[in-house]
């Protein structure tokens, strides 16, 4: 059996992050989507609520797990026998920064990096873009979960709020 994971931090997972867990998950008998926790980052969303947004955005998947980690990703395959990690690459910026990751994972482990890239319509969605987007008032409603649109309208202290410019 083939068991991949897919990491992040998924402060709040995005409509681009599903279709990077989606295709992977049919690349792999099994796919692992690992939120981390490091207490030293300041996130929106705590790593129970981000798992649990996960477990949302996921259940329509059956060869699709959440967990959670911390430490090193490295460490968390070893722990659960994964035989590849999962990175998806918006542009060449993501690729230049996961490359020498991902080297250094496979020195560390022997456990190999795939790179998916983005669908070209999701190319440019992530985290801190919903976050700011939505902190300022501008429409996410197309760009993560119903369930995820509705807890970040909730901590932005507004109801309907990110569905106006």
């Amino acid at each position: 059996m083939t068991l991949a994971v897919c990491p992040g931090s998924f402060d709040p997972v995005t409509n681009g992050h599903l279709d990077i867990f989606r295709r992977a998950s049919a690349l792999f008998d099994e796919l692992v989507v690992a939120t981390g926790t490091n207490v030293s980052k300041s996130r929106l969303f705590s790593p129970d609520e981000r798992l649990e947004m996960l477990e949302e955005a996921c259940a329509g998947h059956p060869n699709i797990k959440v967990m959670g980690f911390t430490g090193l990703i490295v460490d968390f395959c070893r722990e659960i026998g994964a035989q590849a990690i999962v990175k998806g690459l918006r542009g060449g910026n993501d690729y230049e920064y996961e490359l020498p990751m991902a080297q250094m994972n496979a020195h560390l482990t022997g456990v190999e990096t795939v790179f998916v890239p983005t669908t070209a319509s999701l190319g440019y969605v992530s985290s801190s873009l919903v976050k700011e987007v939505a902190s300022l008032g501008g429409d996410v409603s197309g760009l993560v979960p119903e369930a995820v649109l509705a807890r970040l309208e909730e901590r932005l202290g507004r109801s309907g709020g990110t569905h106006g410019a």
